[in-house]
């Protein structure tokens, strides 16, 4: 059976192999769209699937960061032929084809798409412990250094997730298709295996709810550490504020121009003014240390 590999879906081969084999002009347009999402599609004899193997590559914006990014490959799987558009630059892929080509049966193009399949599914698990870590990361630095930019990665990575969620949901619709379409290339023999991908599927679908609900954790973390610390300034400044408030109040009545204030005329009113002042400071600090205000 001809393996025909194609490394961009622009190339005038596909358009070539599209004649050779009665390709639906529909399923060639779905293989050049680079934005296509996950989906299974059976033709009148072939059928025609699109995958998003994921990968980590490093961060341009933080180079000692890695950041998963999806690419595509596109399948179609007929009796007599496989063709199959691949990005050259993904590890995912090149392990899916080389798995195919060692494991797979050349008669059995089920076998081929399961294998495809089954070992893009197995690259998403080092994307979820990937997360795994990075969540860690986060929840120590939201209760050692609540910051903006910990706020930012958090939201980064919620979206992150919304995208691997987005495609495994979609991938899971594609092992059902697979399992449950009559008109599909994958037979009663394979069935089971498509099967198990699935429960693989649903695995990761609880591990990104889960990593969902401890980034909700960790932002509420966050909030709260940020108003405990907002809390904390604005006890401070109001206990110094209070300090304040002997001070304040003898000096702004021995400020007034009034007649008759004790030691108004004494050649040592000020050091009384004094006293006053620290005697009550003193015993107002000592008020608040009582009621464990300090």
């Amino acid at each position: 059976m001809p393996w025909y590999q194609l490394d961009d879906p622009h190339d005038a081969r596909l358009d070539e192999l599209a004649r050779q084999y009665n390709l639906h002009p529909l399923h060639v347009e779905d293989a050049r769209c680079e934005d296509e999402s996950v989906k299974v599609d059976s033709g009148l004899t072939y059928t025609f699937a699109v995958f998003k193997p994921v990968y980590l590559k490093p961060d341009p914006d933080a180079p000692s960061e890695q950041m998963p990014t999806f690419t595509t490959v596109d399948v179609f799987a007929g009796k007599d032929f496989l063709i199959t558009i691949v990005d050259p630059a993904c590890p995912a892929t090149n392990d899916a084809l080389e798995r195919a080509r060692r494991d797979g049966d050349d008669e059995h193009p089920a076998r081929l798409l399961y294998l495809i399949l089954d070992t893009i599914v197995d690259h998403y698990f080092p994307a979820i412990d990937h997360f795994d870590n990075r969540i860690d990361q986060l929840e120590d630095a939201v209760f050692d250094r609540p910051s903006p930019e910990v706020l930012a990665q958090i939201f980064a990575i919620k979206r992150e997730l919304i995208d691997l969620r987005r495609v495994l949901v979609n991938t899971r619709d594609a092992c059902l298709h697979l399992q449950r379409d009559p008109n599909t290339i994958i037979d009663t023999e394979h069935q089971l295996y498509i099967r198990d991908t699935y429960d693989h599927v649903v695995r990761l679908l609880d591990s990104v709810e889960t990593q969902r609900d401890l980034l909700n954790n960790t932002l509420d973390i966050y909030l709260t550490s940020v108003s405990n610390r907002t809390n904390e300034v604005m006890k401070v400044l109001t206990v110094l504020g209070t300090i304040a408030l002997p001070a304040l109040a003898i000096s702004g009545i021995y400020g007034m121009n009034l007649k008759g204030l004790p030691f108004e005329d004494s050649p040592h009113g000020a050091l009384f003014v004094a006293f006053l002042t620290i005697t009550c400071t003193v015993l107002l600090l000592y008020t608040l240390r009582r009621m464990k205000w300090l």
